[in-house]
């Protein structure tokens, strides 16, 4: 569970931006929120809004890059590789920053990383013990000895072990490797992270996506059926979505193979048609492949960050998304989205402290701000009209 997170100077962010998910008594009893084991209260959603190029998916980014830095800078970096990390085009600072606090695990940590393109600055884990956050690491670099100061208490980490960790990889990612419980758990954590983002942006649905999909839900049959329920809800024309297992020979190899296919089941009265899903509409494939982000993280709980919700999806399909996680019974561990969009009309469905505006200033530096923060945004108010009308900012400059 996200409780908030901050950034600085990284892609066209540079002053520092803080999106939280932390809601007051004042917001209205419904399950658009919850009540962390911790005892915060927690929005499920938050949508970021703004015109294009204000920045909306680099206010993803950081939940993305976190995800990999923490599960795979060990296993995908070599030692002389660059972190895939951008700092704004205009600073001259090199370093980027990074803070998130989020419950794993009934406690309460808050984890904090200054990096640039070749070497962790610092990184650091604390977690809530009483009203103050106690350290559990701190990996300090230092620049005269070329060697980083890096002290613990009850990470568990061996100190010889800890002094080999490489300058481009995570101290937990690397501590994972030898299997410290609480850095597994954390690992853990972060691979609930369900993301459509990567360091280059949004990754744009194509018919690759289809094929990993059906392998994803071939392998779980509960998933499967709740996807095939999900998308015959939403009056597509289908009867189910099933998966079979066709054979074919390889061109290369003259070898018999076999791969599994996503079909589309059609009736009318007793004729039935299976069609290959990638012959349905983009709509249906797109939420074929964003349902495998989602229901994951409805399962077991987590985080889905999504750019472009509304991408190849009707309106009406994007509200049906998110109310898979207002839904108790469909979000029973309480997963929370992070989503950008221009279907504006969810504005509709959502509260004033769950949508983010973003916004470009001529000269390339983006800012974000809650709604809420905005003086005289009514609880009653019509957010959708009001933002359309341009009260609240955060809309396209079509006049110049």
């Amino acid at each position: 569970m996200i409780h908030s997170y901050r950034f600085r100077n990284f892609f066209s962010f540079a002053d520092e931006t803080e999106v939280s998910f932390l809601l007051n008594r004042q917001f209205p009893n419904s399950d658009l929120a919850f009540e962390s084991p911790c005892g915060a209260r927690l929005s499920k959603l938050m949508a970021a809004i703004g015109p294009n190029a204000s920045g909306k998916t680099s206010v993803l980014k950081p939940l993305a890059f976190l995800r990999w830095f923490v599960v795979h800078s060990f296993a995908d970096s070599k030692p002389e590789s660059e972190i895939p990390v951008s700092s704004h085009f205009f600073s001259d600072d090199e370093n980027s920053e990074f803070e998130i606090n989020f419950e794993a695990g009934g406690q309460l940590y808050r984890y904090l990383l200054v990096i640039n393109a070749t070497r962790v600055v610092h990184e650091s884990l604390h977690h809530k013990t009483s009203k103050f956050f106690s350290f559990v690491f701190r990996r300090d670099w230092s620049a005269p000895d070329s060697t980083y100061a890096i002290r613990q208490q009850n990470f568990g980490l061996a100190a010889r072990e800890a002094e080999k960790v490489r300058q481009n990889a995570s101290l937990i990612a690397t501590a994972a490797q030898y299997n410290v419980p609480l850095a597994l758990e954390l690992m853990g954590y972060f691979m609930q992270f369900h993301s459509n983002v990567a360091h280059g942006g949004r990754i744009h649905f194509e018919v690759g996506a289809v094929f990993e999909s059906t392998e994803f839900f071939h392998g779980r049959p509960a998933l499967r059926a709740q996807m095939s329920e999900f998308l015959k809800t939403l009056d597509l024309g289908l009867a189910e979505v099933v998966i079979e297992s066709h054979g074919y020979v390889d061109k290369e190899s003259g070898k018999s193979e076999e791969t599994k296919v996503p079909l589309g089941v059609h009736c009318k009265g007793k004729r039935m048609k299976k069609l290959p899903l990638w012959y349905e509409s983009s709509g249906t494939q797109a939420a074929f492949v964003l349902l495998k982000k989602i229901l994951p993280a409805l399962e077991h709980g987590g985080v889905v960050i999504v750019d472009e919700m509304e991408a190849d999806l009707h309106p009406d399909l994007v509200t049906a998304m998110l109310e898979l996680f207002v839904d108790p019974e469909r979000n029973p561990h309480n997963a929370q989205i992070i989503f950008t969009c221009h279907a504006h009309e969810v504005l509709g469905n959502l509260q004033k402290e769950q949508v983010l505006l973003v916004e470009k200033d001529p000269d390339g530096f983006s800012q974000a701000w809650r709604l809420d923060d905005m003086k005289g945004v009514r609880r009653d108010d019509n957010l959708y009209a009001k933002y359309r009308a341009g009260a609240y900012g955060a809309i396209p400059d079509l006049a110049g």
